[in-house]
């Protein structure tokens, strides 16, 4: 006598079949795989005279030292240690309500309120003035530029004494979505 799968397994291992080939229809990712926090920067900011780029500042290693890692800066960014500076990105709060002293600022617009969107390198601490509302859009921020060289966060650079400058624009090539619509709900913060 025959034994076929009974209709559950058989649902099961046409799903399973069936995965990859799904999988496959709806990834995004090229096929050379996603661009680095900084060249994805690059084309939703257009890189701005005087405000440092994010590529600028992708040019960072890690080098063994002493028994552990520390940062190896390029020529560039030791040029920009203790100097006025300007940069631009997507605010983080680390704080809650609707105005920030202290924030971070990175090259590309944060996925998830409880996740970092890149790597050290694309990321910048700013002790701000006075404080600064909080938005989604893009801002450019100056202040005075320091390498941490040791900082027990894992920080790589720090903006002191800063205020907002502008709103940066986003590349007109930039993909939609990336901030909400001005207006949206997302767009409005309780104010504590």
């Amino acid at each position: 006598m025959k034994r076929f799968p009974n209709p559950s397994m058989l649902a099961a291992m046409t799903l399973a079949a069936a995965m990859p080939l799904f999988a496959q229809a709806v990834t995004t990712v090229p096929p050379g795989g996603l661009p680095s926090a900084s060249d994805f920067s690059a084309q939703i900011l257009p890189e701005r005279a005087g405000v440092v780029s994010w590529r600028t500042l992708a040019q960072v290693s890690s080098v063994k030292q002493g028994g552990k890692m520390v940062p190896e800066f390029s020529k560039d960014i030791v040029a920009l240690d203790k100097k006025d500076t300007r940069v631009q990105g997507f605010m983080i709060p680390l704080d809650v309500g609707d105005k920030q002293k202290r924030f971070l600022i990175t090259s590309v617009p944060p996925h998830c309120s409880f996740c970092l969107p890149a790597g050290p390198d694309s990321v910048v601490e700013v002790v701000a003035k006075t404080p600064v509302k909080y938005t989604f859009d893009p801002i450019v921020v100056a202040g005075r530029f320091s390498l941490l060289k040791d900082d027990a966060s894992g920080l790589l650079y720090r903006l002191s004494d800063a205020s907002q400058v502008e709103v940066a624009q986003l590349a007109p090539g930039a993909p939609a979505g990336l901030v909400p619509p001005s207006g949206s709900p997302a767009g409005k913060l309780p104010v504590k």
